[in-house]
């Protein structure tokens, strides 16, 4: 490896088209490193996105058998409505990822709004401090879930198209990245639950 001979060519110059294809193949792998890296964030940061709807979904449920106690003691005679509601937030709990979960929670949400209709008919209820606290404790958790739902299907799109678009889908092809499920409002939950405060 002492200093060139005058008259022989170095190897770049004698085999330019090898240079270029280690280069082009250096240029690819680079790519494929590079999406992967992406769809791996995605990956990550739609399951950091799910854990934070499922923390709101939780402290929803979690509040359900306080409303439920409430009104057993002004409207007991309601006891099909209750009872639907503790089934419903067990099958909601049960549930696990946002495609299952999507119908009881929906549901659970249909059930806490006529909850909320039958306060109506019940003045010394809607009068309780304690059910007014759940109350307003419902709509702050109902507006950070709607944040959380907001958020993770902001991520979700975006690995949904990371993962179609091309050349990143064959990428995502060879590797097993596939589609995440949106998580979607059902008819219930497109009815927002009412709050009444006054």
């Amino acid at each position: 490896m002492g200093a060139p001979v005058p008259g022989e060519e170095s190897f770049v110059l004698q085999h330019p088209a090898a240079w270029l294809m280690i280069a082009v193949a250096g240029v690819i792998v680079g790519w494929v490193i590079a999406v992967y890296n992406r769809l791996v964030s995605l990956r990550v940061r739609a399951r950091n996105a799910w854990a934070d709807v499922d923390v709101q979904l939780k402290r929803r449920y979690d509040l359900v058998p306080n409303l439920v106690a409430v009104v057993q003691g002004y409207a007991s005679h309601e006891k099909s409505l209750l009872e639907d509601i503790a089934r419903l937030r067990s099958e909601a709990i049960a549930a696990d990822g946002p495609a299952v979960r999507e119908g009881p929670d929906g549901q659970l949400t249909g059930a806490l709004q006529s909850l909320f209709a039958l306060a109506e008919a019940y003045p010394e209820l809607r009068a309780d401090a304690s059910f007014r606290k759940l109350q307003e404790q419902l709509a702050d958790i109902e507006d950070n879930l709607q944040y959380a739902r907001r958020y993770y299907n902001a991520v979700v799109r975006d690995m949904n198209t990371a993962t179609e678009v091309f050349p990143q889908n064959m990428v995502a092809a060879v590797f097993g990245f596939r589609r995440l499920p949106y998580f979607q409002a059902g008819d219930e939950e497109r009815r927002a639950v009412e709050v009444d405060l006054g």
